[in-house]
């Protein structure tokens, strides 16, 4: 412990010849959109949400490749509206009307996930051949958090006990991630593939929480207290536990007025949005260090790395070695 106290100060002091903070990237559409979102991420793809002109002013599920000008129109014919919330690196989750849909790259190549028994449903998060989301039986009922195996035939609940309401938002590897309704607050849960294997996020400085994504080490996702936020939602990170949650809201602009993570990669890329002061929405990437410079962070060592990324995911490996030893979790690519 006091050689890896002694070699995570010297990290500190070798860390701070970068830049103060975390950095951000506006990725949001232009030229006849007047409305982005960017809600999930893997490798090199985004995927969300545009609406403007181009798309008779309705939502349309979209997938980017890093770059505003690079976007697919997702949204399949036949439908007036989508979202996209997820993706794999290959494969798009979301909706069109009230199905889940998993998509593969285009709007014409789909699969409708919606079981038999759910009037509507919505797949939020998809690691390998699994997808996360969220369904209804009917007007009155329950929210369920679900857990497809690429059909709508083959899925499971994860509601757990004592929660009266769940939604799943995300998943990476074995974990899943979402909410669950305590009868007066939501919470943010974190599964790992079943109703009964599950930890509650919430730390104790928030009322409510909710996680949206997952890499299989970190959660995202957003909260609120009135005491500590101001009543506004701040995007967070979890490293598995309540205790370790992050407010990302600190890193942005004071121009920003609330902000939302809906998604992180392996290499500890976060993607969502944040709300400004007149009301617009603007499609945010946080870059942050990985689990064991947060660690720095707590300790009061603000960091951004500015080498190159080849560079800095390297350094990123090694102090997280450094800090946690051999037998870290590792991130789960999907």
């Amino acid at each position: 412990m006091k050689k890896q106290l002694s070699l995570c100060i010297a990290a500190m002091i070798f860390f701070s010849s970068y830049a103060m903070g975390v950095t951000y990237k506006a990725i949001g559409l232009s030229g006849g959109f007047n409305e982005s979102q960017a809600l999930g991420n893997s490798g090199t793809q985004q995927v969300g949400y545009g609406q403007g002109s181009v798309t008779g002013n309705q939502p349309h599920a979209m997938l980017w490749n890093g770059s505003a000008n690079s976007y697919i129109d997702l949204n399949p014919s036949g439908f007036s509206s989508s979202w996209a919330l997820g993706t794999n690196g290959s494969q798009q989750v979301g909706n069109a009307g009230q199905h889940a849909i998993l998509w593969n790259g285009s709007a014409n190549d789909y699969i409708d996930l919606n079981p038999k028994g759910f009037y509507q449903t919505e797949a939020r998060g998809i690691c390998g051949t699994q997808q996360v989301g969220t369904g209804l039986t009917s007007t009155l009922s329950p929210i369920y958090a679900l857990l497809w195996n690429g059909s709508a035939t083959d899925y499971i609940v994860l509601n757990p006990s004592g929660y009266l309401a769940a939604e799943a938002y995300g998943m990476s590897g074995t974990q899943q991630v979402g909410y669950g309704y305590t009868g007066n607050r939501d919470h943010a849960l974190l599964w790992n593939g079943s109703a009964t294997d599950y930890v509650d996020l919430n730390p104790d400085w928030l009322q409510d929480s909710e996680a949206h994504g997952t890499n299989g080490v970190q959660q995202v996702g957003k909260g609120f207290s009135f005491s500590t936020t101001g009543g506004n939602e701040h995007a967070l990170v979890w490293s598995g536990s309540a205790a370790s949650c992050i407010d990302l809201h600190q890193f942005l602009p004071a121009a920003f007025t609330q902000s939302y993570a809906n998604g992180i990669d392996i290499y500890g890329n976060i993607v969502g949005y944040a709300v400004d002061s007149s009301g617009g929405y603007h499609a945010i990437l946080w870059q942050v260090p990985e689990p064991c410079t947060l660690l720095l962070l707590g300790l009061g060592a603000r960091l951004c790395l500015r080498a190159s990324p080849r560079r800095a995911a390297g350094l990123r490996k090694k102090v997280r070695k450094t800090i946690n030893g051999n037998h870290s979790p590792q991130p789960f690519f999907c």
